[in-house]
């Protein structure tokens, strides 16, 4: 059930953020903000798949 928690607390925040950009309440523009920082998600995206990855590993070695 945690591991659920992180993709959704990033999709409330992202909803929040695109609904104060749509009416009017943000003071910086939500559409240049992902343009620019999209490839650290990416980035990102990976290490948690390589850490997954790698936790699943030492986890099979002790069983």
């Amino acid at each position: 059930m945690r591991r659920h928690l992180i993709p959704a607390c990033v999709l409330i925040v992202l909803g929040s953020l695109f609904l104060l950009d749509n009416l009017g309440f943000s003071t910086f523009d939500v559409g240049h903000l992902i343009a620019t920082w999209w490839p650290v998600f990416l980035i990102l995206a990976g290490v948690n798949l390589l850490l997954k990855r790698a936790s699943g590993d030492a986890a099979n070695c002790r069983n």
